[in-house]
């Protein structure tokens, strides 16, 4: 993608000017954080612009050289190099141009729920949540699971996690979906081939700041929890139910002795839930086409699948099957996957952008 003139001497013009304001010292408060947040968000693309200049510039002079029959053969191998160079340079500029999604650097919610399958499919649940505890890991991110629902037979009914590190949702963003697993259940004498499916769903994690909800738009009921956890189980009403009311969302939360503790879990998820809903509706058609690509999280769309007797993993989105399956579900194997469909997203981006 070849970048017109013009836009690089307005990518260096703007940068040009933030960084005289920010050297003015007439920047103060929130205009100096907001100046500071400008000049991050452009410094990469001015530095990519400033070498792809910097690269026609120098070809340009080469081509002029040609003309002298002393540096001609000089002029020809180095503008040989600069010519091959310079497609990867521009290449460099346009990513650094395509528009950034502000939720990219937040942590996520991370919730995963058993589908279709009923002990299997919590199993595979349990595994899924491994999978991504491992990944976290490696990545050196925090993994925090906020409450959960244990299977009968192992696994999770449903879990709900908070994971927070560098670059969270940048890369889990394209886990959101469902994904299936076919293999053969531990409890199968005939050998026969199971499948099952478990929905995942990743939520850029806001602030208080980024997502204020109005108290009097909230409905709590305070209930008995119910299930495992000890006499306090039939003693203590320390469960809560949180109904965001013009959104109809509900958000139960029972894991902790504590009620305070529970509603303080629940609104943080009610509160990654609203945001999530905010940015689909602030972003609209770009959302849909964004969601073409990363995942929406809609319980109806198979993503992935995980076959065991092949040992393969299968992403539907951008059809890449990969023979690796110990290793993705060991967390390890699970960045090939990601780096895939990010290119596939850049990719689909930067032709939209040539468009």
């Amino acid at each position: 993608m070849t970048i017109p003139p013009e836009r690089l001497r307005q990518i260096a013009n703007r940068f040009a000017e933030l960084e005289a304001r920010m050297a003015s010292g007439e920047l103060e408060g929130e205009a100096f954080v907001q100046a500071s947040r400008d000049y991050a968000e452009l410094e990469p693309v001015a530095r990519a612009a400033s070498s792809v200049q910097a690269m026609r510039e120098e070809i340009a002079g080469l081509t002029e050289m040609l003309a002298d029959p002393e540096l001609k053969a000089m002029a020809e191998e180095e503008l040989a190099t600069l010519k091959s160079e310079l497609p990867d340079a521009e290449h460099r500029l346009a990513i650094a141009m395509l528009p950034k999604d502000e939720a990219d650097q937040r942590p996520a919610m991370l919730e995963i729920r058993a589908g279709t399958g009923g002990d299997e499919a919590a199993l595979f649940a349990g595994d899924l949540f491994r999978m991504y505890e491992r990944f976290a890991s490696e990545n050196g991110w925090r993994v925090e699971p906020v409450s959960m629902n244990a299977g009968e037979a192992g696994g999770f009914k449903e879990i709900v996690a908070n994971v927070t590190g560098t670059g969270v949702f940048a890369r889990l963003k394209y886990e959101s979906g469902v994904h299936r697993v076919q293999r053969v259940p531990a409890t199968e004498s005939g050998g026969r081939i199971h499948t099952s499916a478990a929905t995942v769903a990743v939520l850029p994690e806001p602030t208080e700041v980024d997502m204020t909800i109005d108290d009097n738009d909230l409905r709590i009921d305070i209930y008995r929890s119910s299930g495992a956890g000890g006499q306090h189980v039939n003693t203590t009403d320390s469960a809560v139910r949180i109904t965001h009311v013009p959104t109809g969302i509900v958000v139960a939360m029972q894991d902790e002795r504590s009620q305070h503790k529970n509603r303080d879990k629940a609104m943080k998820v009610l509160r990654a839930r609203l945001y999530e809903k905010r940015r689909e509706e602030a972003h609209g058609e770009e959302a849909a086409a964004r969601k073409a690509m990363v995942g929406s999280g809609d319980r109806s769309e198979r993503i992935r699948t995980y076959n065991f007797p092949q040992g393969r993993v299968t992403d539907h989105r951008i059809g890449l099957t990969l023979h690796k399956l110990d290793e993705i579900l060991a967390g390890s194997g699970l960045g090939e996957l990601i780096d895939a469909l990010a290119a596939e997203d850049e990719a689909k981006r930067l032709a939209a952008l040539a468009d």
